[in-house]
């Protein structure tokens, strides 16, 4: 354990901090936290379609607006790629490709509202 002193907002909080090795640390994925229910949107919330065989399929982590859409059917993305510009919260997040490979499918275009899970695009 190590302690800290962290100040915030002039206030001062001691924190005791654990260090754990790499080894230790789960290999799964934290639970998604739970989003609070968004405010009736203008367009229809996208189904979700199941993904190509072999494809990945890339969905809206939160509700939000699309900004923009950086890709097109065909095209072929490196893992990193910035896809879609989703606008949260008044928060622009970049969704990025997960993996290599190329667009086989889009489902939103620039403007539209999508709820969390609406299928965003598939990457095979």
């Amino acid at each position: 354990m190590k302690n800290y002193r962290v100040i915030v907002n002039g206030n001062t909080y001691e924190v005791a901090l654990e260090e754990i090795d790499a080894s230790s640390v789960s290999k799964t994925a934290p639970a998604p936290a739970q989003a609070a229910p968004a405010p009736a949107q203008t367009a229809p919330a996208q189904a979700t379609a199941p993904a190509a065989a072999g494809g990945e399929t890339i969905t809206a982590p939160m509700p939000g607006t699309i900004l923009s859409v950086n890709i097109t059917v065909g095209k072929a993305v490196k893992k990193g790629d910035v896809l879609f510009i989703l606008e949260a919260m008044k928060m622009e997040n970049e969704i990025l490709a997960p993996c290599d490979g190329t667009v086989t499918q889009v489902g939103v275009n620039a403007s539209q509202s999508v709820e969390t899970g609406a299928l965003l695009c598939t990457i095979a």
